[in-house]
């Protein structure tokens, strides 16, 4: 099986009914705090601002947050994280009307309020300690 390189960047349009699925392993426990990030960018560039940022703290916690501007706004944090080093996981972002759903392995974890539209988002980007199987976006999931 071949893997994607991380980071892993994705060329996207996202509009309501969008769903983005994320495959992959977290990786590399030799790492003093292994982390998933995924960020949803409004250009195809890494200094724009970005719809929705995910980072997992793997063990420890999971952010979300979004960067409008060059300035990162009020941070949400969540204490439950069900991801664990070196087992697969089946990450889906979906898009709804007024915000980000989040499930991982089918089982809703976490909603994030737009604070950008989805319609802006351009590019998403995964990176930090994982082996990534797939990256997509399927249209019209429900």
């Amino acid at each position: 099986m071949s893997f994607l390189t991380v980071p892993y960047k994705l060329p996207v349009s996202l509009s309501v009914g969008s769903c983005v699925i994320i495959k992959g392993t977290p990786i590399d426990s030799s790492v003093n705090e292994p982390q998933l990030q995924v960020d949803f960018y409004t250009e195809m560039n890494e200094e724009s601002e970005i719809a929705f940022h995910l980072r997992v703290h793997l063990g420890r916690r999971v952010v979300m947050n979004s960067r409008e501007f060059g300035i990162w706004m009020l941070e949400e944090n969540l204490h439950y994280v069900p991801f664990e080093d070196g087992k697969p996981f089946d990450l889906r972002i979906y898009v709804c009307r007024n915000e980000y759903e989040v499930k991982v392995n089918g089982e809703y974890i976490y909603a994030f309020v737009h604070r950008i539209p989805p319609s802006h988002v351009k590019m998403i980007q995964v990176c930090r300690d994982v082996s990534l199987d797939s990256v997509l976006v399927s249209n019209g999931w429900r």
